[in-house]
């Protein structure tokens, strides 16, 4: 049994690391506190080909494995969530469901230019009442005259509302008991995007909550089989659960990364924290846990690459660091002291971006739902 990465995993490491010090670390604070998009650094993210990286290379994408997407996201999960998680939403949410169910011209006219990051995708699931019952959606679309009427909302969506958001698809009932996902570009008649929504992290992502008020789009913008769409956003859900996995694992490192080389530099009592075994002992319990939860991480993204079932094993690790993330978040700040509590240290942002890890792609709650099954309970 080989552990070892590859030396094209290691490369995609390297180079998502350096880009992340070099340019996302410097304005990280300035785009959270000005709740600003990374528009920027979107750009360029795409130019390095980090915004479609599953995507095979025949529609404008990467043609990269699972495990390397996973190893990109805890990158730069590991210096800032926002960016990460506008990378992550757009490829595992946006992008992948039409790349998956679409039809031949439904991949060619929206894959190169989601593929390459000149525009954005979204996912809309999530509604006022349908969170994790997905199940109970109420947004309708009507098939009338050749078209699709949408009516309904949803809320929470990541990056539909931004300059560069080119498409959202969402989760409708076409039927009395029938789910289907459809296609709504930006800009159509009906379609409505609420000003950003103000929140504890991720501050500097796009969240939006939208409506659809008599907003036709046409037929041929139905994402697969009709009436498919149940099965459809659970295969997505499954796959977005390795990118936010991989979310964890980032934010706790660099929460490490942060109270490591803190405790090496405050001084209390004549010399350094980190010669005080108290303070070792919260960093070798995240070393440790950090190791344990990438294990799960890569194991889940590896099976996905084999073509081999995975949902059990992306369910634990979405609900194992979403857990480790919450323990080295609080540790990492405990070590901070008074000064984790202030914005000038980067801790208490990951702070705040950590609870999300926890309720987005499916709350703690439902990852022991999704397991319990797997298990045969």
């Amino acid at each position: 049994m080989d552990l070892d990465l590859t030396e094209e995993h290691e490369l995609v490491r390297k180079t998502v690391r350096e880009f992340a010090l070099e340019r996302v670390g410097p304005v990280a604070e300035e785009l959270d506190r000005e709740a600003r998009f990374p528009y920027e650094i979107v750009a360029e993210l795409g130019q390095l080909g980090l915004m479609g990286m599953p995507i095979p290379e025949r529609y404008g994408g990467g043609g990269a494995d699972t495990v390397s997407y996973a190893i990109a996201i805890e990158e730069l999960t590991r210096i800032d969530s926002s960016v990460a998680i506008t990378v992550a939403a757009h490829t595992s949410l946006g992008t992948t469901p039409i790349y998956l169910f679409g039809s031949e011209e439904q991949r060619r006219e929206w894959l190169p230019r989601l593929a390459s990051g000149e525009r954005l995708a979204a996912f809309g699931l999530t509604e006022p009442e349908a969170g994790s019952d997905a199940g109970a959606t109420r947004t309708t679309a009507e098939r009338r005259n050749g078209s699709w009427v949408v009516n309904g909302s949803k809320i929470f969506i990541t990056n539909a509302g931004t300059d560069i958001s080119a498409c959202v698809t969402i989760t409708a009932r076409t039927g009395e008991d029938e789910i289907s996902n459809v296609i709504v570009p930006n800009g159509t008649p009906g379609y409505e995007i609420s000003a950003p929504m103000h929140k504890l992290g991720w501050r500097a992502s796009d969240t939006r909550e939208l409506s659809f008020r008599e907003c036709e789009v046409p037929e041929g913008n139905l994402l697969g089989e009709r009436g498919r769409g149940y099965s459809q956003f659970l295969e997505i859900l499954d796959g977005g659960r390795i990118s936010v996995a991989a979310m964890g694992v980032g934010l706790a490192q660099g929460a490490y990364d942060l109270a490591y080389a803190y405790a090496q530099e405050r001084r209390q009592f004549g010399r350094p924290i980190s010669k005080f075994q108290a303070v070792q002992f919260r960093l070798a319990d995240m070393a440790t846990e950090i190791e344990a939860g990438r294990a799960l991480v890569y194991r889940a993204a590896w099976l996905k690459d084999q073509g081999r079932p995975f949902a059990r094993e992306a369910a634990m690790a979405k609900l194992y660091t979403g857990e480790l993330s919450n323990r080295a978040a609080n540790w990492a700040l405990q070590i901070h002291g008074g000064y984790g509590y202030m914005d000038e240290y980067a801790i208490s942002r990951l702070y705040r971006d950590q609870k999300i890890l926890e309720i987005g792609e499916g709350t703690n709650e439902i990852q022991r739902l999704v397991i319990a099954k797997h298990l045969g309970l």
